[in-house]
């Protein structure tokens, strides 16, 4: 494992060189090619080294990471192009890859808090210095102190543990079963913030409209499955409680993915339409991964995966438009098919993703996700319908309200998209519909 981060690390003198941005791009690209051939497929921990080791959880996230870094440069090509800073913001970018790297490479409990917590900086700083509007600095605030304030009673509870076990190896740690409150409490809060969870979830819209797209793009495809992993992490040991009180959670995030779903139907801004919509998907995760039954945890993996690419390709899209007509509203963004016909195909591949049609490997997750929530209670069938079919409703008017209808009279022109972004897109879609045929890597890993 320490191999990647010297490679990670050497990369850095690159960042300050002239004309350099496509090389470190390809660098990372040559990276996450490299991570693939290496295939942990077990469930323990493998190429272990001082303080990091891999196994199959780690592994999707790290190659997910990767991954939408790498394409995060493709899609901020106007950031090389003005000379926007441009060298800061690789800079910006390899060091938030760095964090992540290491905290889903973590063995221990406080070292992955420790990077958890600084991967915050990064992302603050890409809202803060390439995002758009004047209330970024408002969105950076809400996004430090919301995650901040949640996960220092957890930091506390890291510390005790540590006096009572002497170890925050996560392996020696499965042997003890807590059934103090406090600590599940505590443990469970920063993660259900990060998730994020309805009712915590405000920080997250407003970052996502602030952000530049590729602020939007990590927020979207990792910084929430830091949540997500943190919990399967740690629900080793206060499954007890867990059993208990779980349904607390479960319940808000049911009900609170249907409101989500409203308040999507009711959306202007591109990019908040696609905000709210994953705060509906991790709704659905969060519910999944709180029964602790297999098919929970293997579905809410498969789909932190697949939302990852999806609504990632989705922000990709969004800025696509916004690059060309200067707005993100919904109101001037009609009848796109008249517009930018080629990419109208993309439009609808990434939203049937959102929807979770087949062959994606969304609808593995949710068809998981699904069996083993109403296993855990049938009475949520009531609001996992409601859930469903409203993401549906909501996709379905982000596409056709977008694509058909009447253009706007002041658009008169006819715009291709260029390669780059062709490719940019493609690199979404393609592990999307690819990873289904490998569904193992996501269901068997327990």
């Amino acid at each position: 494992m320490l191999k990647f981060l010297f490679f990670l690390i050497l990369l850095i003198p690159l960042v300050f060189m002239k004309k350099m941005f496509w090389t470190v791009q390809n660098m990372m690209f040559l990276l996450s090619f490299l991570f693939i051939f290496m295939n942990y497929q077990s469930n323990y921990f493998m190429n272990v080294s001082y303080f990091m080791g891999c196994d199959m959880l780690s592994y999707g996230m790290i190659l997910l990471s990767l991954w939408i870094c790498s394409l995060m440069l493709m899609a901020s090509s106007s950031i090389n192009k003005y000379n926007n800073y441009s060298n800061l913001f690789l800079l910006n970018v390899l060091l938030l890859l760095l964090f992540l790297y290491l905290t889903f490479s973590s063995l221990s409990l406080f070292m992955f808090y420790l990077f958890f917590e600084s991967s915050l900086i990064p992302t603050m700083f890409l809202i803060l210095g390439w995002g758009y509007q004047p209330e970024r600095l408002q969105a950076g605030v809400y996004l430090l102190f919301y995650t901040l304030l949640a996960s220092l009673p957890m930091l506390v509870c890291i510390f005790y543990l540590f006096n009572d076990l002497n170890t925050m190896n996560f392996y020696l740690m499965n042997n003890n079963l807590y059934m103090n409150f406090l600590v599940y409490v505590s443990m469970l809060m920063a993660f259900l913030v990060k998730m994020p969870m309805f009712l915590v979830h405000l920080w997250l819209p407003k970052a996502h409209v602030e952000a530049p797209v590729s602020g939007s793009m990590i927020l979207a495809g990792i910084m929430l499955k830091l949540g997500g992993y943190g919990l399967l992490r740690i629900f080793s040991f206060i499954q007890l409680l867990g059993l208990k009180l779980n349904f607390v959670w479960m319940s808000i995030s049911l009900v609170g993915g249907v409101l989500v779903s409203f308040i999507c139907l009711r959306q202007i801004d591109l990019k908040a339409l696609i905000a709210y919509s994953s705060v509906a998907h991790m709704g659905i995760v969060l519910s999944g991964l709180m029964t602790m039954t297999y098919w929970g945890y293997c579905g809410s993996y498969s789909l932190m995966i697949a939302h990852g690419l999806c609504s990632s390709g989705l922000f990709c899209l969004a800025n696509i438009s916004y690059e060309r007509i200067g707005s993100r509203s919904l109101l001037i963004n009609r009848g796109l098919l008249n517009f930018m016909p080629s990419m109208a195909l993309w439009w609808f591949l990434l939203s049937s993703a959102n929807m979770a049609a087949p062959p994606t490997l969304n609808l593995l997750g949710e068809i998981s996700l699904l069996n083993s929530i109403v296993s855990w209670s049938w009475i949520s069938m009531i609001m996992l319908s409601l859930l469903s079919f409203f993401s549906a409703a909501y996709t379905l008017y982000l596409y056709s309200y977008s694509q058909h209808g009447k253009i706007s009279s002041m658009i008169y022109a006819f715009s291709g998209g260029l390669n780059r972004e062709y490719l940019l897109l493609f690199l979404h879609w393609f592990p999307l519909n690819l990873l289904i045929l490998k569904s193992d890597m996501c269901m068997l890993w327990l």
